[in-house]
């Protein structure tokens, strides 16, 4: 007879139970279902105590099975087949799609109302319009760039559920609800801080030439490069004075191949500093940095200049406006930079296809002009199209005009 059973009760245990002995010989029981972690049963066997916990751990075990199967024509019934077919999310990097699946399975668990026993996980495709988005929009409302990040994603689940043709030949949704539910207001419009003339020049005090630091932040303000390219840069993306290579972000849905010159300031760095074999920027191993490593020890040496609001891709946005300041027009921009493409829109296309050096040179030489004594307007139609995107930045820099010399930052006389 078992240890913990008493004379009058069956030996055998109710269905799914089993005994274990721990590594001081106690036996203990314990309730196992298939796809469940196994829960610890206390008491003697068919004793009252004892089928209460055991009735309890049999209906946390069913519950999950009973919803096991996903009901045809609902929210998370589609979300598994976009996650699974469609050919835009499957071509997304990794990282994209933990981001993106993790926001769209957020919103299973999201009750249709306050309190309420049902959730959006089981709610009919049929009745998912503009409402019912923006109730899971508003969900996040205290965050709007979640809110507008979760509209985002459920908007390319319609968009794809629109175009996919079921068994029955009819499309999985009849049209995009979400595009009729707008974006909210973000709580910061301008997005990350642009660093100003004295704040470079604050960093560079701090981190002189010869630095990793300071390397780091000349390849981030002469080249105009998100940190994701910065740290895969290397001698041999290096041909006759210029760097040529595939944008990161992007590269397997749309390619983007830049051509870029190495300006002499960035070149005088690159020469001083200490660099690896396949990439300008290593880590203490020697070893080229991570995204997240390198973002991690910029906010270090951010931090030891005194800069904690400053950021890696303040200083794209802060290399941007210098040229725009210089007379770089929207298409010279948008080529290095990759900004504004919302506002042209297919304008662009023929420069996606073809990134000269031409182009490259006409933009980032103005990042480094040396003619102090007058700075260029450039007003046109390119620009008032992309005008919303530097209005506000493009006050702060009005003056500053970066030289080719060590000082790398002569103001306007």
């Amino acid at each position: 007879m078992s240890a913990i059973t008493s004379p009058g009760m069956p030996r055998r245990l109710p269905p799914g139970c089993v005994e274990d002995r721990d590594r001081h010989g106690n036996v203990r029981i314990y309730f196992r279902a298939k796809g469940r972690p196994k829960v610890r049963l206390r008491g003697t066997p068919w004793a009252p105590e004892f089928m209460a916990a055991y009735e309890a751990a049999k209906g946390a075990a069913a519950e999950p099975s009973r919803k096991s199967g996903i009901a045809a024509g609902t929210w998370r019934w589609l979300c598994v087949k976009y996650f699974g077919e469609c050919a835009d999310y499957l071509r997304l990097d990794d990282r994209t799609k933990r981001v993106r699946r993790g926001i769209l399975e957020a919103t299973f668990d999201e009750p249709i109302a306050p309190g309420s026993s049902k959730f959006f996980r089981d709610f009919p495709l049929s009745r998912m319009g503009p409402d019912a988005i923006e109730v899971l929009r508003d969900r996040k409302i205290a965050f709007p760039e979640a809110a507008n990040n979760r509209l985002k994603a459920i908007r390319a689940v319609f968009k794809w559920a629109v175009r996919k043709k079921g068994p029955d030949g009819k499309s999985l949704a009849a049209h995009n609800a979400g595009r009729d539910v707008s974006y909210l207001r973000s709580n910061n419009p301008s997005g990350y801080h642009t660093w100003t003339p004295e704040e470079v020049r604050q960093f560079e005090a701090r981190h002189p030439i010869g630095t990793k630091a300071r390397l780091a932040l000349a390849l981030l303000l002469f080249t105009g490069q998100r940190r994701s390219d910065i740290t895969r840069l290397g001698r041999q993306h290096i041909r006759d004075g210029k760097v040529a290579f595939t944008q990161f972000k992007g590269r397997n849905r749309k390619p983007k191949r830049l051509v870029l010159p190495i300006l002499p300031a960035l070149q005088q760095v690159i020469d001083a500093s200490p660099c690896g074999d396949l990439a300008f920027l290593v880590n203490d191993l020697g070893r080229p940095f991570t995204d997240p490593g390198f973002g991690n020890k910029f906010r270090e040496w951010c931090n030891q200049a005194g800069l904690r609001h400053c950021t890696a891709h303040g200083l794209r946005k802060a290399g941007a406006t210098i040229a725009a300041n210089n007379g770089a027009t929207a298409h010279q921009l948008m080529a290095d930079f990759r900004l504004g493409h919302a506002q042209n829109g297919g304008s662009l296309h023929t420069r996606r296809r073809s990134r000269t050096p031409c182009g490259s040179r006409n933009a980032h030489a103005r990042i480094a002009r040396t003619k102090r004594h007058k700075i260029v307007s450039h007003r046109n139609a390119e620009w008032d199209n992309l005008g919303k995107k530097f209005s506000k930045i493009k006050a702060e820099f009005r003056g500053w005009c970066p030289g080719e010399d060590s000082n790398l930052h002569a103001s306007r006389r």
